[in-house]
């Protein structure tokens, strides 16, 4: 594994809440040396001096700016806490009720993609199951979705719900190829129930086969729920990756 691992602090979301220096703290000590944020654009200054404090750097980080009133300012967060990659973590399920809802929210991305490069960086979006549950005429809504976008924004796929969703995910990274700059990696049984997601490696989802489908993909670690102590979990994820993963290119 060449490529540093991240982790995604909605994780940690209560620690964070609790403690935000003492949870990435908690991180940097595991190994870390990125992390991917949420809720930064709320409390930029807080984030930049408890990752700068930590030794982290944050080369992505997720931010509802689809839905936002004020996308300038989102960037602006992200420019301050050192994020180079904005990713909106969720469109909700109309906005892929059907072809035009899909065009209209392609539009929207490619959009702000030009805001964002605007302030110097990238923007991208992170699916969930319900993206690849919709289809029209046999493509899943998410790859309608991939093929309007202009060529600068990003995807971040999320690789545990792409199975959840019904798709290959190993063979869906294959299809969307380059556009897909991060994935989450998480495991978990794959008839689904996120309260039993298990670090890499111990659950039923294709990990080496996803990794291998996208080694330009920064690896992305993340838990929705873990039933034990999730730094732990997040601790054996890590080490799984650090030893099995032997693709990642350099970024």
């Amino acid at each position: 594994m060449t490529t540093p691992l991240s982790v995604q602090l909605y994780s940690v979301r209560d620690a964070v809440a609790e403690n935000l220096q003492a949870a990435v703290d908690r991180l940097a000590a595991i190994g870390f040396t990125d992390v991917e944020p949420y809720g930064f654009a709320e409390r930029p200054t807080e984030f930049a001096a408890a990752l700068k404090s930590a030794g982290l750097a944050a080369p992505s980080g997720h931010a509802a700016v689809i839905a936002s009133d004020d996308p300038d300012a989102i960037f602006a967060a992200a420019v301050e806490v050192g994020i180079e990659t904005v990713i909106d973590p969720h469109a909700p399920d109309p906005s892929w009720a059907s072809t035009d809802a899909v065009a209209a929210l392609a539009e929207r991305v490619n959009s702000l993609s030009a805001t964002a490069a605007a302030h110097g960086l990238r923007f991208g979006y992170h699916n969930h199951n319900w993206e690849l549950e919709k289809t029209f005429d046999g493509q899943t809504a998410l790859e309608l979705f991939a093929s309007q976008l202009a060529p600068e924004v990003v995807l971040e796929v999320d690789t545990y719900w792409a199975e959840i969703g019904g798709v290959d995910a190993a063979a869906l990274l294959t299809r969307l190829g380059d556009r897909v700059q991060l994935i989450h990696v998480k495991d978990g049984p794959r008839t689904g129930g996120k309260e039993l997601q298990a670090p890499a490696g111990q659950g039923e989802m294709p990990i080496p086969a996803i990794l291998a489908a996208a080694p330009q993909a920064r690896r992305v670690i993340e838990f929705d729920v873990y039933a034990g102590d999730v730094f732990e979990g997040i601790a054996e994820s890590f080490a799984w990756l650090t030893e099995h993963d032997t693709v990642g290119a350099d970024k």
